[in-house]
């Protein structure tokens, strides 16, 4: 027994113009654009393995597979409706008619859409890059997607930002030529302390640290006297770390506090509370030292400096956890339900 299958395509569904519309047209364009989803989708994959084994050029071949991705999911809707039968110079009128609803109805997935390609081929953010956002959110960007950028923290959270707000909004690229920053460490001392035996503790705790770039005239780390407070002497250490580091700003400052806190432990040096010295200038019309007679106080001995015991040993967790290398970046799509952050949409610049 033989299927005779020349009637589906010869069953017409609906004419267009001139053009009828067959049912087998309209199976073989449904296979057509299949095909070439099934192929992007292949390519994608490919280039993403390929992405992620290469030591350079990863921005490069992200640029790459997104044109081939969209190319040839175009190519294929463009095949398929042609297979279907549509004379798209007949469709013009009723096209255009057809493209203003839909522009007037998603006109922000256009935006967000040319936004993204803008962003890919401008390289102002590029995969792996660490960015800071105006609400104060960072992390690596792991994906430029068709409607919104994926940046991932280092808590590990993916946060989803529509594209067109990293074009019209304040981005801090952190990394964006693939070179590191110079960081600041506050820290303070008591009066009366040490500055050239602050400032060699401190900088041999920061040498110490493994993610410390070498010493050179353009990384050079430093120890700043940058006021006088209350109770204390304020310091700052200024330390060029690698880019590995770089991409964890809190984890870092954790590090290098903690080494700076043993430094000045180790070596003697009062980290202070805060304190007030009250001077009584006059008591009674009398002052000084007849004011102490008056009082029958005796004036306080001198202090004496106390015997400074060895600083015990510490685990400086947060300097583990900057030294473990970052993953790489992970371009794979947010699955459903995947928890996320979205910033809030930002009010309409005046």
């Amino acid at each position: 027994m033989q299927t005779d299958f020349s009637g589906v395509d010869e069953f017409v569904l609906f004419t267009i113009g001139r053009t009828p519309v067959t049912l087998g047209g309209v199976i073989a364009g449904a296979l057509v654009i299949l095909v070439a989803l099934l192929l992007a989708r292949g390519a994608s994959l490919t280039l993403r393995r390929l992405r992620a084994r290469a030591r350079y050029g990863s921005a490069a071949l992200y640029i790459v597979e997104k044109v081939i991705t969209y190319g040839v999911v175009i190519i294929g809707l463009i095949a398929g409706l042609s297979t279907v039968g549509l004379d798209f110079s007949s469709l013009a009128i009723f096209a255009g008619a057809v493209g203003v609803g839909v522009g007037l109805g998603l006109q922000g997935v256009v935006k967000e859409f040319v936004s993204g390609l803008v962003l890919i081929f401008d390289r102002v953010v590029n995969i792996g890059d660490y960015v800071e956002l105006e609400g104060g959110q960072r992390g690596q960007v792991q994906e430029i997607g068709p409607r919104a950028t994926r940046i991932r923290n280092n808590d590990n959270i993916d946060i989803i930002v529509p594209n067109s707000h990293l074009i019209e909004g304040t981005l801090v690229n952190w990394t964006l030529k693939g070179d590191t920053r110079r960081i600041h460490i506050p820290f303070s001392v008591a009066y009366g302390a040490d500055k050239e035996k602050v400032r060699e503790a401190v900088l041999a705790a920061a040498r110490a640290m493994p993610f410390t770039l070498p010493e050179s005239d353009v990384h050079k780390s430093q120890v700043w006297l940058v006021g006088f407070g209350d109770s204390a002497l304020n310091f700052e250490l200024l330390v060029w770390p690698d880019l590995n580091a770089a991409k964890r700003p809190n984890g870092m400052q954790a590090a290098y506090t903690w080494a700076i806190d043993d430094a000045l432990r180790a070596a003697g040096i009062e980290i202070p509370y805060p304190q007030r010295d009250i001077r009584i200038r006059s008591l009674f019309g009398h002052e000084g030292e007849e004011a102490t007679q008056a009082l029958q106080l005796k004036p306080p001995a001198p202090p004496t400096q106390p015997d400074v015991a060895p600083a015990p040993s510490t685990t400086n967790d947060a300097a583990v956890d900057v030294a473990r290398p970052l993953p790489e970046p992970d371009p794979t799509p947010i699955a459903e339900g995947e928890p996320a952050i979205a910033p809030p949409e930002a009010p309409d610049q005046p």
